[in-house]
């Protein structure tokens, strides 16, 4: 038996112009995503995908070794249905062959268990968890994999893999890391609030391209500004840069902040993550902060402390 494990991910500077090169800053949660490989007799990859409560979302049965779709099972018709899902997991599995011939290429066959920690629509990664899990399974680039299959930067395969704040920067192929240590002073008054809804992050990148001009000046205010996230002592300076990283990605993007948009009456700073219009928030605040945004329909309030490795 095998078993791996990766990281999921929030994005707390750098949304959409991570793409162009700006410094990020992103943050490894301590909810991920596993796989467990076991060998089984039959010429067959038995693949069953669990949530955080246990119930199998996912189940695909494929021919080996021609990776041929024999079967799926799908729990809702969410996600465009169980063949979407599972058509997507084929082509996973097809260019992860591309990049390892040998990979799932014999007669004996495989059964495969993923388990996640969190709610599909939180938007932590379960995709960049399950490319990064099958590229150390497959002993390939997952940066690679990533690249043939979903796209995108990068920073969440970054995150997969690391287990403390990143600093993360793409320069055309380069990729640089750097672990940071981020833990602000008023750590306990920072909260991560869901909107109840998962983002596309390939539509808000879409529009994000369509929207983007010359970009040189945004990416270099965004790149200090993750290093002066990593800088702030009081939660006002820090709260000066959300409103700032916000005022940024909207005037780009042509989209209200989120605070404008659904809490101009909060007394806190709220500054959206990865793709805006859904998953994650970040809000600062304080002992009244849960009760505000839970009598707003948001439930899920989470503690920085809580959520971020």
């Amino acid at each position: 038996m095998e078993q791996f494990y990766s990281n999921g991910k929030l994005l707390l500077t750098g949304e959409y112009f991570v793409l162009d090169g700006a410094k990020s800053l992103a943050l490894p949660t301590k909810y991920g995503q596993d796989l467990i490989v076991e060998s089984i007799k039959e010429p067959q990859l038995i693949w069953q995908s669990f949530s955080e409560n246990g119930e199998c979302w996912l189940e695909a049965i494929f021919d080996l070794p021609k990776l041929r779709l024999a079967n799926a099972t799908f729990e809702a018709v969410e996600d465009g249905g169980k063949d979407t899902i599972a058509e997507n997991l084929n082509k996973i599995l097809r260019e992860t062959r591309k990049l390892n011939p040998a990979f799932l290429n014999s007669e004996k066959g495989f059964l495969v268990k993923t388990k996640l920690d969190f709610s599909r629509n939180w938007g932590l990664g379960t995709s960049s968890t399950l490319i990064n899990n099958i590229a150390n399974w497959a002993k390939i680039n997952p940066y690679k994999l990533l690249e043939s299959t979903f796209g995108g930067s990068g920073y969440d395969i970054a995150c997969a893999q690391h287990n403390s704040p990143i600093l993360f920067t793409k320069h055309n192929s380069e990729i640089i890391i750097k672990e940071v240590n981020f833990k602000p002073t008023f750590m306990d008054q920072l909260y991560f609030v869901h909107l109840n809804k998962k983002q596309n992050s390939r539509e808000g990148i879409n529009r994000y391209k369509k929207m983007k001009g010359n970009l040189t000046s945004e990416i270099n205010q965004i790149s200090q500004m993750s290093e002066a996230f990593l800088m702030c002592e009081k939660l006002s300076d820090f709260e000066k840069l959300m409103m700032e990283h916000e005022q940024i990605v909207s005037k780009i993007i042509q989209l209200k902040p989120i605070q404008e948009e659904l809490f101009s009456d909060y007394f806190g700073q709220t500054k959206s993550l990865g793709a805006w219009g859904g998953d994650f928030i970040l809000a600062t605040g304080n002992e009244d902060t849960t009760k505000y945004f839970n009598q707003k329909g948001f439930k899920t309030v989470i503690l920085y402390k809580d959520l971020i490795l």
